[in-house]
């Protein structure tokens, strides 16, 4: 057995904004293993700026992992505890190797496209025009979840397109998710919770910045509206960490993104410490191909969890590969039919 890795670059169709900056592109990896008679493919979803290993060496680490592909998965998912991304490439490439289907890493009612999985409709920041339209589109397309990034324009502004939607959408009508990506301060964040709370949201997503633990714990306790633990999670690789991390601030939900945290049996260990506290939970894509993309909606398919996920990405990029996934009434579904073949070409 050999193994290869490959930089690919992913183009948005427009620029996507967050708290963060503006998105134009989006680097990935695949690491791809064969031998004479098969192969596997396994997509390394590192996200510059955000991700715990996006450090100088990843290029080496790859390298140093593709030399060592013979001695096993779990050695070298162990030496991999600090480059998550890797991790779920090596599972989803060890998986796709050994399965029938190399698409098909996880077969379920899922992938026989006997069911789907309900998602959130993403709203991308920008100028007010721009938010209101993606939010009428995602109406129109069928979604009854709506996600929408706050914090880069102007609060009262955002008040106001929340309010929009609340003027003709009651809760039961459209379910509302606020992702802040940190952008309040401490200081500002409660008086900011009651304002959004208003429009009867299901959650906001990591509304300061993390690693504040008390900050984040004392708002966890008073807010007036569920919190989303997101980026808190990423660089927390240790068991006990996860346990003390979560006992400390007791959010009540965390976002689980696979690529962040240790693929999929990083993402199994934090359910299971989430789900012992009664803590909430659900799963979201990085903005990865439709290669990782399909990997993690069928993992996440498996764990049975009723509420919207965070898997309509897809259809971001001019030059992402095609495949079975399509958002079909605010649902993903893996339909494998004659037009919707695997194709995948670096």
């Amino acid at each position: 057995m050999k193994a290869t890795y490959q930089k690919y670059i992913l183009n948005f169709k427009q620029p996507s904004g967050t708290s963060r900056g503006i998105l134009k592109t989006k680097e990935t990896w695949f690491l791809i293993i064969e031998d004479k008679n098969n192969y596997g493919i396994g997509e390394c979803g590192i996200l510059r700026g955000l991700s715990v290993d996006d450090r100088p060496d990843y290029e080496d680490q790859l390298k140093y992992t593709c030399k060592n592909i013979d001695k096993g998965l779990m050695f070298l998912l162990d030496k991999n505890i600090e480059f998550p991304s890797i991790q779920i490439g090596l599972e989803m490439a060890f998986k796709s190797y050994n399965a029938e289907d190399n698409f098909n890493l996880f077969p379920s009612k899922f992938t026989k496209n006997e069911a789907s999985i309900p998602i959130n409709g993403l709203i991308w920041m920008g100028d007010e025009a721009f938010m209101k339209q993606q939010i009428q589109d995602k109406i129109k397309a069928g979604f009854k979840c709506i996600k929408l990034k706050i914090g880069a324009i102007d609060f009262e502004t955002e008040l106001g397109l929340l309010k929009g939607i609340r003027n003709h959408f009651s809760e039961t009508d459209i379910e509302l998710r606020v992702d802040a990506n940190g952008a309040f301060s401490p200081e500002h964040a409660l008086e900011k919770l009651k304002k959004l709370s208003e429009f009867k949201l299901h959650s906001i997503e990591q509304p300061i910045k993390p690693k504040q633990y008390q900050e984040m714990a004392k708002l966890c306790e008073e807010t007036p509206l569920p919190i989303a633990l997101d980026e808190e999670l990423i660089g927390v690789f240790s068991t006990n960490k996860k346990h003390t991390l979560l006992q400390t601030i007791k959010p009540q939900y965390i976002i689980l993104k696979p690529s962040f945290i240790g693929g999929f049996s990083g993402s199994d260990e934090w359910i299971s410490i989430a789900e012992k506290q009664n803590i909430g939970w659900w799963i979201t894509s990085a903005l990865e191909s439709n290669v990782g993309l399909s990997a993690i909606a069928q993992y996440t398919y498996l764990k049975q969890n009723k509420m919207p996920q965070g898997l309509g990405t897809g259809s971001l990029f001019t030059n992402n590969f095609q495949s079975p996934l399509n958002v079909t009434n605010g649902t993903l579904e893996y339909n494998n039919s004659n037009n919707n073949k695997w194709n995948f070409k670096l």
